[in-house]
């Protein structure tokens, strides 16, 4: 990919999910997040409610089994301890626009259909993943790292938890590290075309709090509580070694493979004599095979007069 094509790649989609976390301008209706045992998505349902409180944007938090309202929901829904039509008219009385985050976990089993039900009826992840604009897949980053490292090796990937079906085994080491969450996504636009990428999705820094009389108290950064969003190819653990080999030259990511020579082999390119490299030098002499015979050679000077 040319540096001109995959750097407006990169920018695209750094603002595409920073437009999809903070749900401005009606970007996704509905948004559907698939997290696992593996890794939750309790950070990303944090990051975008503090991003809509910085936007003023109204958040209900419909739980099903979240006990306390968390620090930025505007509305506290308990779905878990109400009937179906009880809670839907909670939510329908307190929805004041039309954008829906909804988290579908993987890991718990579905019950078992009535007798009566349509046999050809899509199951519920299906039918959601076809009513979502806009989906995403929550991964640990030290699974993401230890598969990419298989991979590197050319052996078979690791797999963690259920996934290893091992009796008693529920999670896998690294499952749902502090340092951050990794994104897999999905979104689809309205011309029906599709947007795929990787993310990694960093907690927010510890906020300075500013106490009378202009004292500091706390650390870390001065900031507004987001989290930090980048690419996964940029992080710092997943960048392959040749890669930020390319980036820290002076020539920067010019192409899929270096061209540059060191100065052993430029001095050795040098010294090599191609063949009939003579004949070209001095021109208008007219074409001629040099070639200096051997001992080997079998020539007869009488023959080659005839």
């Amino acid at each position: 990919m040319p540096p001109t094509t995959l750097q407006h790649r990169r920018t695209h989609n750094l603002l595409l999910i920073n437009k999809l976390l903070s749900q401005r301008d009606a970007t996704s209706p509905f948004t559907l997040v698939l997290d696992s045992l593996e890794q939750s998505a309790r950070p990303l349902i944090s990051e975008c409610m503090r991003r809509a409180k910085l936007a003023n944007v109204h958040a209900i938090f419909v739980s099903f089994e979240t006990l306390r309202k968390p620090r930025d929901a505007d509305v506290f829904i308990s779905a878990w301890n109400l009937t179906l039509l009880a809670w839907q008219k909670e939510v329908a009385d307190a929805l004041k626009g039309r954008q829906s985050p909804t988290i579908y976990h993987l890991d718990i089993p579905l019950p078992i259909p009535p007798s009566n039900q349509n046999a050809y009826s899509p199951p519920p992840l299906t039918l959601l993943k076809y009513l979502a604009t806009t989906i995403y897949t929550t991964h640990s980053l030290h699974h993401v790292l230890a598969r990419k490292a298989a991979r590197e090796r050319s052996v078979v990937e690791p797999s963690f938890g259920l996934e290893e079906g091992k009796e008693g085994v529920l999670l896998g080491l690294g499952a749902n590290g502090r340092e951050g969450v990794v994104l897999e996504m999905e979104h689809r636009r309205k011309s029906g075309r599709g947007v795929r990428e990787w993310y990694f999705l960093s907690p927010p820094p510890p906020t300075r709090r500013i106490q009378a009389g202009g004292v500091v108290a706390g650390g870390g950064k001065v900031g507004d509580g987001r989290g930090e969003v980048v690419l996964l190819e940029d992080h710092r653990l997943y960048r392959s070694p040749e890669r930020e080999g390319v980036s820290g030259g002076e020539g920067g990511e010019e192409g899929t493979f270096e061209l540059g020579l060191t100065e052993k082999q430029r001095r050795d390119r040098e010294g090599v004599v191609l063949p009939y490299f003579d004949a070209q030098k001095g021109g208008g002499e007219g074409g001629r095979i040099l070639y200096d015979m051997g001992s080997e050679d079998d020539f007869d000077e009488e023959e080659d007069e005839i």
